[in-house]
């Protein structure tokens, strides 16, 4: 197999310079931009966000990027995986669609994947008996039940890869593996 698929990834957490990844678009040949906006604590500061505003609760500095980086992004073709979608990937979509009607782009197909937020589901997973921890303390969630900010899980490669499959340029998640940003696309490639 002599087939080459380039993947970059330009964003190692929330506040990240956007310089990486306009590096990456503008420097070489690059089929996928994977960028990472996410780590434990982002989330409990992203569902503070959604909480004071629905329409938040993602990394709006994703935006900031698209603003500069779209046009790019378009021109060559690049498709682009993040997990920018944080707690509100669709209102991260919204967004998205916005700069690309203000930067005169249009049929961007934007992805979006869900499924990670678990705290619509808690009190129901645990009155059927699963038992939630804190991943860090191991303590029972049921135990600090009305703490609890957020409950996510990290979802793999295959929705990522079905979000391209379906023809998504970009694909918002929310909490994915690390991993995900570039075997998402690995696995829509190569199977």
């Amino acid at each position: 197999m002599d087939r080459i698929v380039r993947i970059g990834n330009g964003q190692g957490f929330w506040g990240d310079s956007i310089d990486a990844p306009l590096e990456l678009l503008t420097r070489g040949p690059l089929d996928y931009l994977g960028l990472d906006y996410l780590a434990e604590v982002t989330l409990s500061i992203m569902m503070r966000q959604r909480l004071r505003d629905p329409h938040k609760g993602f990394a709006a500095d994703f935006i900031t990027l698209l603003r500069r980086a779209l046009p790019v992004i378009v021109e060559r073709g690049v498709k682009v995986v993040t997990n920018a979608g944080g707690l509100n990937p669709a209102a991260c979509r919204d967004e998205v669609l916005r700069v690309a009607r203000q930067l005169g782009i249009s049929g961007l197909r934007v992805g979006v994947v869900e499924g990670d937020d678990l705290l619509p589901h808690v009190d129901e997973l645990l009155a059927a008996g699963c038992r939630l921890e804190h991943m860090e303390t191991k303590r029972p969630l049921a135990d600090e039940r009305a703490k609890v900010l957020s409950v996510n899980a990290y979802l793999g490669a295959r929705p990522v890869a079905e979000a391209l499959r379906q023809g998504a340029g970009i694909v918002l998640a929310g909490r994915i593996t690390d991993t995900s940003l570039a075997l998402g696309p690995l696995v829509h490639e190569f199977g």
